[in-house]
């Protein structure tokens, strides 16, 4: 019995992810002024940012926390993965959270790193958990539910600011958690989600 959703439709999209997260690491000194979310940019039209910006990291700790993040996302919902849904969260939520940003943080020129979307797919991963049936979903929605509230009303870990050398940006986490829940309900509402896991796959994954 396999304990990690190990095959490649489960494996390949996340790996993807994390590849293209470590080349804009790697290339950062290089393409970083080119595809960083920027707000004076964005207005200026290099509406690409809105996506490309979370695909960068301001040091190598940050890289690596939201690398740990993917893995540990995987561990917990990889069953549900597919290329299709995990590539649609990921466009949907990087432009609902660059969208927030924009228009509710105008003071936040500039945005970069995975957090925001991985509160996306933490909260969608909880959801899909509850739909199956997993009672684990509701321990992890409200877990992190209290995480971004303390956030909001506490600010963030200043030891989590001191390690990644920039303030962290609780704004995207609260937006992240805002479009997991909404692209939840769209792809149920409208029959879109294409994972179909079977009760017996579950089963075989807890």
């Amino acid at each position: 019995m396999n304990r990690f959703p190990i095959q490649l439709t489960h494996v390949l999209a996340p790996l993807l992810l994390l590849i293209i997260a470590i080349i804009s690491f790697l290339l950062n000194n290089l393409i970083n002024d080119y595809f960083v979310y920027h707000r004076g940019f964005i207005i200026e039209g290099q509406y690409w940012r809105v996506i490309t910006g979370h695909l960068f990291h301001t040091n190598f700790a940050h890289l690596i926390l939201n690398t740990l993040a993917i893995v540990l996302l995987w561990a917990l919902h990889g069953r549900f993965y597919s290329i299709k849904t995990y590539s649609l969260l990921f466009i949907f939520s990087s432009l609902m959270i660059s969208a927030a940003i924009f228009t509710f943080s105008p003071e936040m020129n500039q945005y970069v790193g995975l957090s925001g979307v991985l509160h996306a797919f933490f909260v969608w991963g909880a959801l899909k958990d509850i739909q199956y049936s997993d009672k684990t979903g509701y321990l992890l929605l409200v877990g992190v539910v209290i995480k971004v509230a303390h956030e909001q009303f506490f600010g963030a870990s200043d030891d989590i600011a001191s390690l990644i050398n920039a303030s962290v940006a609780i704004e995207a986490h609260l937006w992240g958690v805002v479009s997991g829940i909404i692209f939840f309900t769209l792809a149920v509402q409208f029959k879109k989600d294409d994972t179909h896991v079977k009760d017996k796959t579950l089963k075989d994954h807890r």
